[in-house]
């Protein structure tokens, strides 16, 4: 789900520009970090990806269906003065999952940041849900994320460095979505694995968060913005009266993985525009 966001920024008065041949990532917050971002080959994933580079950070970019947006992702992270590699992982299988935490280490040395983005949703009545439907959404939305993160911790606990664990959830880990059962009991799924995790590794200074989209402004949902009958509706149940970026989101798991967040964890924080509030104050 999405809306506008005007990302806003402001100089002192009468302060002098600083010269682009001045700036550098490694002032940013996330300087000499390393991030993994699965489904980074396009909207929310690629957003966060890219944002991590502005920070500072260097990427693994992370695709299972279409290289030409992760090769896109890369070259925008490199334009940065960033290092990025892309790997093929289908998160729905655990192997894949290990590998590609271990090209991280393998290529860039190490993974202080996950990024568990890639997911699917797939829509119809209850009664008509398939095996292979549900297998499919849960592999990908849970599954992945579980054992992804196995393999991110167990390289941390050998190296004895600190991590942070983000999860993209959804507004539906806590909000109904009727005709999308097996969608939700995913990212229901995932708050309870984000505060289970929270609770045992924190003792391993390994913070897990979820981060919980609304309607957001993606490719896939972009033409939704032309179609007045189901934008306004939507539009009418956000307070902020319109739907969020990419770069909305993006902005938030770069805080919950700088060391700014260093006292965060076993928490979800939604990105909607007060959509959440609004649904439970009705």
């Amino acid at each position: 789900m999405g809306t506008f966001g005007c990302p806003s920024s402001f100089a002192a008065r009468n302060a002098l520009p600083i010269p682009a041949s001045h700036l550098s990532m490694s002032d940013g917050k996330l300087a000499g970090k390393v991030a993994l971002v699965t489904g980074s080959s396009s909207g929310i994933g690629q957003g966060i990806a890219i944002r991590m580079a502005k920070d500072g950070a260097d990427v693994v970019v992370n695709y299972s269906g279409h290289i030409e947006g992760a090769q896109e992702t890369q070259s925008q992270i490199q334009a940065l003065g960033r290092k990025a590699i892309i790997v093929h992982a289908d998160v729905s299988k655990v192997a894949d999952c290990q590998a590609v935490v271990q090209a991280g280490w393998d290529q860039l040395g190490k993974v202080d940041i996950l990024v568990n983005n890639a997911g699917v949703e797939k829509g119809s009545e209850f009664v008509d849900v398939t095996e292979a439907d549900y297998d499919l959404v849960l592999d990908i939305n849970l599954k992945g994320p579980f054992f992804t993160t196995q393999a991110f911790v167990k390289h941390l606990l050998d190296a004895k460095l600190p991590g942070r664990v983000l999860n993209i959830s959804s507004v539906h880990e806590d909000m109904v979505f009727p005709h999308f059962a097996s969608y939700c009991a995913s990212k229901g799924g995932i708050r309870m694995l984000m505060r289970d995790l929270a609770v045992e590794l924190g003792p391993k200074n390994i913070t897990v968060n979820n981060i919980a989209p609304g309607a957001i402004i993606t490719p896939i949902n972009k033409s939704l913005l032309d179609d007045k009958a189901k934008l306004d509706p939507l539009l009418a149940n956000i307070p902020l009266g319109r739907m969020g970026t990419v770069d909305d989101v993006a902005a938030l798991a770069c805080f919950l993985a700088s060391d700014d967040a260093a006292y965060v964890t076993g928490s979800t924080y939604f990105v909607d525009g007060g959509l959440i509030r609004n649904y439970h104050e009705q």
